[in-house]
């Protein structure tokens, strides 16, 4: 779950990170007050939006007195923000974040995630900061340093300072290396703590009077432990988020939407990520992503469908059923329900193995609904049918 830069900022300096000054702010003469509250003579304006490089897209505005404030503000509030993260159509801002300005002496970049690969949490961080960290590690990937941590004993006080060492924090100022490796620990605190999947600090900054801040923050909660932090819940933004992916979470599905026209209703996530992959090996493009687990009815299908088929983009969908806990004749059921009580306009391919597979094909045989409703056998016949079905 993702949470707005003001939010994990006030988590953040819960554990003693430093960030700038700065409120919420919902209208313009919020944003004004929140700017008078402040009493300096610069201010930062910005978006807040789930997604990285507003300021590019002129969603962060430098303010000199309370008139440029109530202008930025203005200009900002409301406007569809694009980025490369919000795709073409952008995110209507609906929230500002109104800062004192910073006298930034150097931009570095610092964050928390989980190496899956070598299964332990690891730290980067880069003297490149304020800059695209996929730019950095793309074209000069030996500026970004790797600090792993051994989950019996956490990160020590050595491995921060030798990352503080690391980003030449002592040629800017030599008293901020012991300043900066506690930003690192109290940093790696608020990520096991918080049970988070995401901390980023981009840019952490030096200040010309001897400060290390976070100037931004990103922090994404993992959802699977979000039951240990009932308080986290309430900072969710429903409006930041795929309508359809909140509906489907409410009904415990696994949703995702992408930009294809064939939907795809699998159980489990692997085999649902193999079925995107195969859908793209015919020539075909994915609409979605859609796990609806280990416990599926016949309810829950109908649910799935009617998720996908409100996306306007999809014109076939091809399901893929191993049925192990989940019953075939269970799936099929409710396929054929969804059909009659959804009213479905648009081809389906069912590929259905395991528990009950004989009786579900007999199902969709008997059911009546004709090549709307087409069995296949094996999963690249039931791609190929897809395919062809969504041109």
């Amino acid at each position: 779950m993702k949470i707005h830069e003001y939010q994990a900022k006030q988590i953040l300096a819960k554990y003693g990170v430093p960030v700038p000054k700065g409120s919420a702010a919902f209208s313009v003469d919020e944003a004004v007050k929140a700017a008078e509250d402040l009493n300096t003579e610069v201010c930062v304006v910005k978006a807040q939006i789930h997604a990285g490089g507003r300021g590019k897209g002129g969603g962060v505005k430098v303010s000199k007195g309370l008139e440029a404030v109530r202008e930025n503000a203005e200009a900002i509030l409301g406007m569809q923000l694009v980025t490369h993260q919000t795709g073409p159509d952008g995110q209507k801002v609906k929230q500002l974040l109104i800062e004192e300005g910073m006298d930034i002496s150097k931009e570095l970049y610092c964050s928390v995630l989980v190496d899956r690969g070598k299964q332990r949490i690891v730290l980067l961080a880069s003297t490149e900061g304020g800059m695209d960290i996929e730019e950095v590690a793309a074209n000069t990937p030996e500026k970004i340093l790797k600090v792993f941590v051994d989950p019996s004993v956490g990160l020590r006080p050595y491995q921060a300072n030798e990352l503080a060492f690391g980003l030449k924090i002592h040629e800017t100022n030599p008293k901020l290396i012991r300043p900066a490796a506690s930003v690192f620990m109290a940093l790696y605190k608020a990520f096991v703590s918080e049970d988070c999947s995401l901390v980023e600090i981009n840019p952490l900054v030096l200040t010309g009077d001897g400060r290390v801040v976070a100037l931004d923050a990103k922090l994404t909660f993992d959802d699977n432990a979000l039951f240990r932090h009932k308080e986290n819940l309430t900072l969710r933004d429903r409006d930041e988020e795929d309508p359809l992916e909140v509906e489907a979470s409410e009904a415990d599905l696994n949703y995702i939407k992408l930009d294809g026209n064939i939907g795809c209703m699998v159980n489990g996530a692997g085999l649902a990520m193999g079925t995107m992959d195969i859908i793209k090996t015919y020539g075909g493009e994915p609409a979605n992503f859609l796990d609806v687990g280990g416990g599926a009815t016949q309810e829950t299908v109908e649910k799935a469908f009617r998720i996908i088929t409100r996306d306007p983009n999809v014109k076939c969908i091809l399901i893929n059923i191993f049925g192990g806990i989940v019953r075939c004749d269970m799936v099929a059921a409710g396929v054929i329900a969804a059909f009659k009580n959804i009213n479905l306009q648009i081809p389906v391919v069912v590929r259905l193995e395991g528990t009950n597979s004989e009786e579900a094909h007999k199902l969709v045989r008997e059911s009546g609904l004709g090549d709307s409703l087409q069995m296949a056998d094996g999963i690249q016949q039931a791609a190929q049918k897809a395919v062809a079905a969504a041109k």
